[in-house]
């Protein structure tokens, strides 16, 4: 929302690829080639509540990985370049078709490689669809090769609007400036969300230009909401990670957004001056060109601004006094708004985005006594408002007790609360042709190996509750789809997710539909715990249930012991979860934990 908190400027979402990106699977609109859904995930509902505060703000989309029909089994998005745009086209129409979104730039495929014949294939299918409005970001990654290339085809050159690195560390190449294209920081931050996140924050948001050129930086996250033990934890703007509780918190680092937000616009300009102060840190001024001015001030000292990435060289920043001199068309400003942050890292009572009193410019100067780990803006407008919000909630562990019978008729969402997939997709589904207590089930959709991002595991798995939580019991119906060698399983203190699903640890309860179970000690099934008959086909439901007390687990088959005391020797915690053996069809229906 404009004029408050963080204010932000643009959104740029995953184009979900039915694949892990970091924290957690995204579906796609295409799971199969003959699929199309334009109401999966929650990216669609995200842009359409950012639209709704901020009908200006920019939309990106970006993918991160591909369902696995478009490399037609190659791990590849480009070896059928015409399929894989006509793929990202069809997510941009079904924006306007379906949610009356307006996608406003595109990237090729995250921190990974970029085809030129792709990109000019791309800008050509979007101009056939009418969307020549929308706007090419590459590559999403370094600075190079995508600067070179661009420097020796005119014909790429001509496709490419932006180029984005990835983390610059302030910094660009001069290939990349040798293009004149614009220069962005399309993904950065990926700090943890404390006031030295803050810092970072401060820093970058000024340097990038002032070292690099960049006119634009993007931060991953927008908002911590994902279990936090899984990788990257409160690594966003702000944090919302207990849907069961409502609890959330403003960090520190939505203030120090709206020290740049509230006083600039996407159109305004940076003026080009040189923005290293004397003693150390940085500013920026900024124009709309109808004589309004911004300059953003910031004196982050090192240890308190270091980012996650990349490294930091050391440098010093000293309190000193500025002077600033008002020229041309700016001599006729005589007062300037100030907002003031300072990060207190002794006693932690940092101040944040406060409304100090107007700064007098006398004969188009003014100066400024700047301490160290400081934000300041000097603004001729007079917008800006420090909001207030109610308290939220107490924080609350997960329930204790949690059910889910995925009995909803007419979901919001395609897939049940607090489940956080990690490998493959996990959504609600109708059974319709069954008469009985199954109709409303959940399923796992997906039945191809995705072209990955990083390694998805080679079963699918959907991890929920509290990673602290030791003794537990699981209890599930589940049916499997894929006759022979398909399989389900449950599992308890389940230890990973996120990049590195594929080395999950926990207690793992499967059966087979060859009539057989095990229990493992990971995911992968490589430490195999008891093996042995259970009877299970495909096709027709059962009951599972896992109990897991101290050292010792054991497991019910539709209410009788089938197996018990299993010695589990590690992991000591973790969350519970359900998954599939392979990329196949499964569902499971009531679900509850305690």
């Amino acid at each position: 929302q404009p004029n408050f908190g963080a204010s932000l400027h643009i959104l740029k979402v995953e184009i979900g690829g039915d694949a892990q990106s970091t924290d957690g699977t995204e579906p796609s609109h295409m799971h199969y080639e003959n699929d199309e859904n334009y109401f999966r995930g929650y990216e669609w509902w995200l842009m359409k509540e950012a639209k709704k505060r901020n009908p200006n703000i920019k939309l990106i989309g970006l993918p991160w990985a591909f369902p696995g029909w478009i490399g037609k089994g190659e791990n590849w998005p480009y070896d059928y370049p015409d399929i894989t745009a006509y793929y990202i086209v069809s997510w941009i129409l079904g924006a306007k078709q379906y949610h009356d979104l307006d996608i406003d730039y595109v990237g090729i495929w995250n921190e990974r490689a970029f085809s030129s014949k792709y990109i000019k294939l791309l800008r050509y299918t979007l101009d056939k669809h009418g969307l020549e409005q929308v706007r090419i970001i590459a590559s999403d990654r370094l600075w190079e090769p995508i600067s070179f290339v661009m420097l020796i085809d005119s014909e790429l050159h001509g496709v490419v609007d932006v180029i984005g690195a990835h983390y610059p560390g302030t910094k660009t190449v001069k290939d990349a400036l040798l293009t004149g294209k614009k220069l962005w920081s399309s993904e950065d931050y990926s700090t943890f969300n404390n006031d030295v996140g803050a810092g970072c924050w401060a820093r970058i948001l000024n340097q990038n230009y002032v070292n690099g050129n960049m006119t634009s930086t993007i931060a991953w996250n927008l908002v911590a909401s994902y279990y936090e033990e899984l990788p990257f934890g409160r690594c966003g703007l702000m944090t919302a990670q207990e849907p069961w509780s409502g609890h959330y918190k403003v960090e520190s680092p939505i203030w120090i957004t709206a020290h740049t937000t509230q006083f600039t616009q996407p159109g305004w300009s940076y003026l080009q001056v040189d923005g290293h102060l004397e003693g150390g840190g940085s500013f920026v001024a900024l124009t709309d060109g109808l004589g309004n001015l911004t300059i953003i001030i910031e004196t982050m000292s090192h240890n308190h601004s270091k980012c996650i990435r990349p490294p930091l060289p050391n440098f010093s920043v000293v309190p000193q006094r500025a002077t600033f001199y008002l020229r041309g068309s700016f001599c006729m400003v005589e007062t300037l708004q100030v907002w003031h942050s300072r990060l207190d890292f002794e006693s932690g009572g940092s101040s944040l985005f406060q409304q100090l009193r107007p700064m007098n410019v006398w004969e188009g100067r003014f100066s400024i006594d700047l301490g160290v780990d400081e934000v300041y803006t000097f603004t001729t407008l007079k917008t800006g408002q420090k909001c207030g919000y109610p308290e939220p909630p107490p924080p609350q562990p997960f329930p204790s007790y949690y059910q889910d019978d995925f009995n909803i008729r007419n979901p919001p969402f395609s897939e049940a609360p607090n489940f956080a997939d990690q490998t493959g997709v996990f959504e609600y589904f109708v059974n319709a042709s069954d008469p009985g207590d199954h109709v409303f089930t959940l399923r796992q959709v997906v039945v191809q190996r995705p072209i990955t991002w990083v390694s998805d595991a080679d079963q699918t798995i959907s991890v929920i509750g509290n990673f602290k939580w030791v003794n537990m019991t699981v209890t599930c119906d589940i049916y499997i789809e894929k006759p022979r060698d398909g399989g389900v399983f449950i599992a308890g203190r389940v230890d990973n997710g996120g990049i590195y699903v594929r080395r999950t640890e926990g207690v793992f309860f499967w059966v087979f539909a060859d009539g057989t179970y095990r229990v493992t000690g990971d995911l992968a099934g490589t430490k195999i715990l008891m093996k042995g008959l259970a009877g299970v086909r495909d096709n027709s439901w059962h009951t599972l249930t896992l109990n897991i007390q101290g050292n010792s687990a054991s497991g019910l088959l539709n209410g009788y012991p089938l197996w018990e005391n299993v010695t589990i020797s590690k992991p000591g915690n973790g969350w519970a979860a359900l998954g599939t053996r392979s990329f196949e069809f499964a569902q499971f229906d009531n679900f509850h934990v305690e």
